[in-house]
């Protein structure tokens, strides 16, 4: 019964995804952020329950691996997706066109075999495509500056560049950790104060992703010489 409910908590995201993609037909952005917001807090803490219930070996005939990358497509990716089209993001006339490279190169990247390597590395761009438009969604930029950023990440999902998985076994995984609540935190202001929300605040939370690329960067060329 511990086994099913750890799965029952991971397919809650699917939930949250559902809710977050109502909340557009509304244009209530606030909501649809918040609402991945909750899945990405059960994506953080599922894989922490299903290992400490041990699920594989309760339910050995079960995929959750599968579940948890079905929940995520539909979080990290076609809601995502659906809020750029929706708010209008990018040139309407290019709209069709990025989205679809958001949706088609992370359905690669989901699928790809060593997506996510033995030593706990997501292998291309993690499609942290909920993340790029809430800040995208913030920032205002010109439509067009936004979609040249999507695009250039849908191609970096092709790349094989090592980005670090934050909960599972990269070095300084501590203190990665620590930034990264501080982190999730702030994020959790932005959404709450959605439309209007404090520049002070935005700024501040820019400083962990530069930290999260920095050691992606460093651990890749460390061990490309190695």
């Amino acid at each position: 019964m511990l086994a099913w409910l750890a799965h029952l908590y991971t397919a809650c995201g699917a939930l949250a995804a559902f809710l977050a993609a109502t909340a557009l037909f509304e244009a209530d952005y606030r909501r649809a952020f918040l609402c991945l917001y909750v899945q990405v807090a059960i994506d953080a803490t599922d894989g922490v329950a299903a290992r400490a219930l041990h699920v594989k070996q309760r339910l050995p005939w079960f995929d959750g691996a599968r579940l948890d990358d079905l929940v995520d497509y539909l979080s990290y990716v076609f809601v995502p997706a659906l809020i750029v089209w929706h708010a209008r993001l990018v040139p309407q006339a290019w709209s069709m066109p990025v989205v679809a490279a958001m949706l088609l190169s992370s359905a690669y990247g989901f699928n790809r075999v060593g997506a996510k390597t033995e030593d706990h590395f997501f292998l291309g761009f993690p499609s942290y495509w909920n993340i790029v438009a809430l800040y995208l969604f913030v920032a205002r930029w010109p439509p067009h500056i936004n979609a040249a950023i999507l695009v250039m990440l849908a191609v970096l999902v092709f790349v094989p560049f090592r980005f670090v998985y934050p909960s599972r076994g990269a070095a300084f995984q501590k203190l990665t950790l620590a930034l990264g609540a501080v982190w999730a935190v702030l994020v959790l202001a932005i959404v709450w104060q959605l439309p209007a929300v404090s520049r002070a605040i935005v700024i501040a939370s820019l400083a962990f992703p530069p930290y999260y690329l920095g050691l992606s960067v460093w651990l890749h060329v460390r061990r490309r010489r190695a």
